[in-house]
């Protein structure tokens, strides 16, 4: 192990169940799992694109409005709570108190996807049109998939002291307003963790009782953190509430682990596979993730494209470039 390159690390056992051509893919989570997508888009796989942008948008328009980052258009999902949130709203078993914001001019934003419309939107009824439509596709995406990958992000979240909702960013980093009456720090713990996906997996399976999930932990270091402590203490506590909340959700029937997170961060990685700002994974970083995950956890791979970073489409390699302008918790970093 020590003395191997760190392309030859493989730490991933036989599974109980691999993904098949007549799969039906569902992506979610941090912004790791974008990378995901985007190498399940160019395999051959059946990737689910629920929300696609119109024929008539460029695809630096679609990138910009959140088109094409996951199988449909919520943004990052950064903790299990906004995960079963975000099944309980689209299924209208949950409406949020505070569910818009506003920015300059009175434009419209979403709380719980911010930045998904960079200008936001300009009247109630566009807004509420849009909000329909895109529970429409996530019912659709959460009805439909037989297989979800779901990549955990962090435990650090701001919630509404009103009814609990969690939002992706603090109120007032992308849009709206921070508010003391209103709105408070909470770092999930590990049985916070545990509970939220028992939650969902139950709920989800209510809904499509045959479904099955990935879990993955993403190895991007914290932007930032809310604890008084170093981000560095706050990433290795983050990561390993997620780890373990994985590790004990994969003892019910049809979840895997899949271990990016260890692929990443090992110490036979030598930390080749992140980028001189020490968050960014690399494009050989996750081309090493990719090329394990289609060996263990795809039946038939050979018969799919490789997922390399050296693509040709036009959209792909815009994406590529754009991985950190799009992951909505490096607006946290003070450094950027």
């Amino acid at each position: 192990m020590t003395r191997g390159s760190p392309e030859e690390i493989d730490p991933v056992v036989a599974q109980s169940w691999r993904i098949s051509a007549h799969d039906r893919i569902a992506t979610a989570g941090s912004c790791f799992a974008q990378h995901v997508s985007r190498r399940l888009r160019g395999s051959g796989l059946d990737l689910l694109d629920v929300e696609p942008a119109h024929p008539i948008l460029s695809a630096e328009t679609a990138d910009a409005y959140g088109y094409g980052h996951f199988s449909a258009r919520f943004g990052a999902i950064y903790t299990a709570r906004q995960l079963l949130q975000l099944l309980r709203r689209s299924f209208g078993q949950f409406v949020p108190e505070e569910d818009v914001w506003f920015g300059m001019e009175g434009r419209l934003f979403d709380p719980f996807r911010p930045t998904i419309q960079p200008r936001g939107y300009p009247t109630r009824r566009e807004y509420d049109l849009d909000r329909a439509g895109h529970f429409r596709a996530v019912r659709k995406m959460f009805e439909t998939a037989t297989v979800l990958i779901f990549t955990l992000g962090l435990t650090e979240c701001w919630r509404s002291k009103l009814d609990g909702a969690v939002y992706p960013l603090c109120p007032g980093v992308a849009a709206g307003q921070f508010d003391p009456e209103r709105h408070e720090f909470h770092n999930l713990s590990v049985s916070d963790t545990i509970g939220d996906l028992d939650a969902f997996v139950t709920e989800l399976r209510r809904i499509n009782p045959d479904i099955r999930i990935i879990l993955t932990v993403s190895p991007v270091p914290l932007a930032a953190t809310a604890e008084r402590r170093h981000v560095w203490t706050s990433t290795t506590a983050s990561k390993a509430v997620l780890r373990v909340a994985a590790e004990e959700m994969t003892r019910t029937q049809n979840i895997i682990y899949f271990p990016s997170y260890e692929i990443i961060t090992s110490p036979t990685a030598r930390g080749r596979y992140l980028e001189e700002d020490l968050r960014t994974i690399s494009a050989a970083g996750v081309d090493h993730v990719m090329r394990l995950f289609f060996k263990h956890m795809v039946e038939g791979a050979s018969a799919f494209a490789p997922p390399s970073h050296t693509t040709t489409d036009p959209f792909l390699q815009r994406a590529e470039r754009a991985v950190d302008v799009i992951c909505d918790e490096a607006r946290l970093d003070p450094a950027d």
